[in-house]
């Protein structure tokens, strides 16, 4: 989890939400991520979702039965959906997320009868506070810089 919040910070010194993702495979480091949505403009490139991708051509192989996803913030359905189809065996997070966070609503699903093709241990906490404090930071500094406007029919840049 400690590489993951080095990839958060590496994220946010990029302008983007300071999350990183670790994935490790029998004991290796096989695949990492941040998130990446603005630099890449990509609404998917979360950083579960690049270290998945990253995983999968480490390996040779989108399947990653048996890995184990570190990240720093509780992913949301996107990237729980990702690891799913990648069949993991284990996600371990840092902060909750009360807002997008999905591990809790995913159960939720299932207890209202939704059936899921792969099921995969979940732990939440790890270095929680440390995570959190980062994204904390983060927004708190987004909000003192001017918010940046753009002109009907203008693609707003974002920094």
């Amino acid at each position: 989890m400690r590489h993951a919040l080095e990839l958060a910070h590496s994220a946010r010194r990029q302008g983007e939400v300071p999350v990183g993702s670790l994935i490790v495979l029998d004991g290796e480091r096989v695949g990492q991520g941040h998130n990446a949505s603005i630099a890449r403009t990509d609404p998917t490139a979360h950083a579960e979702v690049v270290a998945l991708r990253d995983a999968a051509q480490h390996v040779g192989n989108y399947r990653l039965v048996g890995a184990t996803v570190y990240c720093t913030v509780e992913p949301c359905l996107m990237c729980l959906g990702a690891m799913m189809h990648a069949r993991i065996g284990r996600l371990v997070f840092g902060a909750t997320e009360g807002r997008v966070g999905a591990t809790s609503r995913l159960e939720k699903l299932r207890g209202l009868g939704a059936d899921f093709n792969h099921r995969f241990q979940t732990e939440g906490g790890l270095l929680a506070d440390e995570a959190s404090e980062l994204l904390l930071d983060f927004f708190r500094e987004q909000r003192r810089q001017p918010r940046k406007t753009a002109t009907i029919g203008e693609v707003p840049k974002w920094s």
